[in-house]
């Protein structure tokens, strides 16, 4: 099921590593996305049934349908554990206990950048965090403490919010790269550091973005350094650049470092594809795990050892319960045609094979597009004549 050979071996990492899920708020946040109350109860079950552990059901004072939609999700009766979302202040607090949700993330910037933008000093944030999280534990809230651009906060001021947070009840810690600006050796080091500081009986948790294209590395890199929770969406959604994309975090975890999650990779393509309908975009064919074209092939040298699928794939098509196919247009070869006819029943004479690999080679370059299945049956009746 998985060909990716011996290379990684020496690096296969022994780590116990669960997912938490915030597609439906911080996934939520890409630009154009709204997802309906009943939506979002959709995708909670889904991701509940694909083995996600926690679910973040939302920030329920952004507006009535997220109060809504996290009331629906926290009494779906779900086998995932339903988390909210709160900053460190106290209504957001009080919409928590309101609502009985029994876990959340607590939030609160600490970088020297956001307190400038916010005009909020060191001592007074330190304040609304052993406020906010104090006040959720005594409401018998479980609580993570998120510090907000913790990749760029002051080492000491991290310490000290961290602190601060675990000190008022925290149970739980995430490590934060907001914009993410860190590379994976960064991570490693704020993510080991902050384990050895705050002792084994804190989990660490890593929370990061995408925009260098180093959310999946990062993520790895958190998990080699003993984070037990990785946050992150379905398909990557987010905003900017989006979140790290938890089915492929669960795939190269698994396939590259023998590290096996709860999450089932055969429900990762259907779940990926219903979350980009509700949401209303699109998603690049070539997209690891879930793109279009993964299993498809047109390239005549490559549809020559299409019989041989761990030639040319370096994981099944089984593994993600997706389909293998051959289509035909400008990079076809004699292989492919024949592979295709053989699939669509057609006989094509020895003699006339070239004809029809000419023809469809020059219709896929006329139409900069594939050729259809109809298209091809109507060649080989022709005889390979446009």
């Amino acid at each position: 099921m998985i060909w990716t050979g011996e290379v990684n071996r020496p690096h296969a990492l022994d780590a116990t590593v669960g997912f938490y899920d915030t597609t439906l708020r911080d996934g939520e946040q890409t630009v154009g996305v709204v997802l309906m109350p009943e939506e979002k109860l959709e995708i909670a079950r889904a991701l509940s049934d694909a083995g996600v552990e926690r679910i973040e059901a939302g920030f329920p004072r952004v507006s009535a349908d997220d109060w809504e939609a996290v009331r629906l999700i926290s009494g779906a009766g779900l086998e995932a554990e339903i988390w909210g979302f709160s900053r460190a202040v106290a209504a957001d607090v009080e919409a928590l206990v309101e609502l009985g949700v029994g876990a959340s993330v607590i939030e609160s910037p600490i970088s020297e950048l956001k307190l400038r933008a916010l005009r909020v000093s060191r001592e007074e944030m330190l304040n609304r965090i052993r406020n906010a999280v104090a006040t959720a534990v005594q409401a018998g809230i479980h609580v993570a403490y998120f510090g907000v651009d913790s990749t760029r906060a002051e080492p000491e001021f991290f310490d000290a919010a961290y602190s601060a947070a675990v000190e008022a009840g925290a149970a739980e810690v995430v490590v934060v790269d907001t914009l993410g600006v860190a590379g994976p050796e960064a991570v490693a080091e704020l993510v080991g550091r902050t384990r050895e500081r705050l002792g084994p009986e804190i989990p660490v948790h890593f929370h990061g973005h995408n925009d260098f294209g180093l959310a999946t590395a990062n993520a790895v890199a958190a998990v080699k350094a003993g984070a037990e929770w990785v946050h992150g969406t379905v398909n990557g959604m987010g905003e900017r650049a989006g979140n790290a994309n938890l089915a492929e975090v669960a795939l190269t975890l698994r396939a590259v470092y023998g590290v096996e999650t709860r999450l089932d990779l055969k429900r990762a393509r259907v779940l990926a594809a219903r979350v980009q309908e509700l949401s209303g975009y699109e998603l690049e064919p070539w997209k690891p795990l879930t793109g279009a074209n993964l299993f498809r092939r047109e390239s005549g040298a490559v549809a020559s050892q299409f019989h041989d699928p761990e030639s040319i794939e370096p994981y099944s098509s089984e593994l993600v319960a997706a389909d293998r196919g051959i289509v035909l247009g400008k990079k076809s070869g004699l292989d492919s045609i024949l592979i295709k006819a053989e699939e669509l029943g057609l006989e094509i004479p020895e003699e006339r094979r070239a004809e029809v690999l000419a023809a469809v080679k020059q219709l896929g370059t006329d139409k900069r597009d594939l050729v259809t299945d109809d298209e091809f049956r109507r060649l080989v009746a022709e005889g390979g004549s446009r």
